[in-house]
């Protein structure tokens, strides 16, 4: 099962709109028989109990490292452009829709 890794604006605009934007993401993949990373999942954590925004940059970025593909969805985010960097310094593929990551599995 190919593990996917979300990036996604979180802080731009509604972060409650943002979250559930990748939560949606993270069901069409599952749907697909893929196994999704949906980082700002850490949303909930959050917010039982709050943490540095380091601490969740720092989470993201193993995920990252972790991943087969990194699908990067629409949107301003310089901590979602950072992941993105990272996966390509690392060599692994960058998808920027869902079209483009069917092409990228086959």
């Amino acid at each position: 099962m190919k593990v996917i890794y979300i990036a996604s604006p979180y802080t731009k605009g509604d972060v409650a709109a943002n979250v559930a934007v990748q939560i949606e993401a993270a069901h069409r993949l599952l749907d697909a028989g893929l196994c999704p990373i949906a980082p700002l999942l850490s949303h909930y954590l959050h917010i039982a109990r709050q943490r540095p925004y380091q601490d969740w940059t720092a989470m993201d970025m193993e995920l990252v490292k972790r991943s087969d593909v990194v699908l990067r969805l629409p949107g301003e985010s310089s901590g979602a452009d950072a992941e993105v960097a990272l996966a390509r310094s690392l060599g692994l593929p960058v998808a920027f829709s869902f079209g483009e990551l069917w092409t990228l599995l086959k």
